[in-house]
């Protein structure tokens, strides 16, 4: 049901994957059509005040790779390639970004851009430094502030990739948000693949972490599925709802905003 007059509206931070916006296996593809079908839910979910992330998909993951940005200069000519390649990275992901603030524009939000290389800061790939206070001036001003998995200084490396659901934790920890939904290209957690059809994780622990094999996908840097479940238990640990839901299933999203069980995989909050 929608807030009463002058009731709090529940705050809830969105991760857009890289994967549901994006075909991941070709280069800078979008799904425009998936993007504003999202775009339109997240506008629809009356009552929430909403901070709205995404990933790079394939407008940054193969560069990314193909760089090394998410490991340790080696030297030599790599090293001094480095920093363009960075440059390369932090260009293509922002021509995502923009297509992701023109569907929430089209779809009647307001949404504010706050790159993640003006707020955050590595050291040898782990974040150093998170500042939360442009993302609760936004929401203050009564914008929905919109940032994305980015390229940012590295105190180490020169540069690295801060992934979108590391800042989802540390939004988490800043912001104190009532749930934080993950949509991605598929229906939740699946268990190691021991049957034809596997089942998804409906409740995630540390036990469900232990099971998930590091992430094995050349063009993923940000860790894979492990990573993203390792990100949930720490939302939950900080006292939020954290779901991994299928974005391509119609109205989804904009259920899982409003508060509502919705099929997929849950971490929930270990503190009120």
């Amino acid at each position: 049901m929608p807030a009463g007059p002058g009731a709090a509206r529940p705050r809830v931070v969105v991760k857009l994957g890289g994967s549901l916006i994006t075909r991941k296996r070709e280069v800078e593809k979008p799904r425009p059509k998936v993007l504003a079908r999202l775009a339109s839910e997240l506008a629809g979910a009356e009552g929430a005040e909403l901070v709205v992330l995404h990933g790079a998909g394939s407008f940054g993951h193969p560069g990314a790779a193909r760089f090394g940005l998410a490991r340790a200069p080696t030297g030599g000519r790599a090293a001094r390639e480095r920093g363009r390649g960075a440059a390369i990275v932090a260009a293509e992901v922002r021509r995502l970004h923009l297509l992701v603030l023109r569907a929430l524009l089209a779809a009647g939000l307001a949404p504010w851009s706050v790159p993640l290389a003006g707020v955050a800061r590595n050291r040898a790939g782990r974040l150093e430094h998170f500042d939360a206070a442009p993302f609760e001036w936004a929401l203050a001003a009564g914008f929905a502030p919109v940032a994305f998995g980015d390229v940012v200084a590295d105190t180490e490396w020169g540069s690295s990739i801060l992934s979108a659901d590391t800042a989802a934790v540390e939004l988490t920890r800043a912001l104190h948000p009532a749930r934080v939904v993950f949509a991605t290209d598929v229906p939740g957690v699946l268990e190691p693949a021991r049957a034809r059809r596997p089942s998804v994780v409906a409740e995630l622990d540390d036990a469900a972490l232990a099971r998930l094999a590091p992430a094995a996908g050349a063009t993923d840097v940000t860790g894979g599925i492990r990573a993203k479940v390792a990100a949930m238990l720490e939302v939950a640990r900080l006292g939020a709802d954290a779901a991994l839901i299928s974005g391509l299933t119609d109205g989804a999203l904009s259920r899982a905003v409003r508060g509502e069980a919705v099929y997929g995989s849950w971490a929930h909050a270990r503190l009120r």
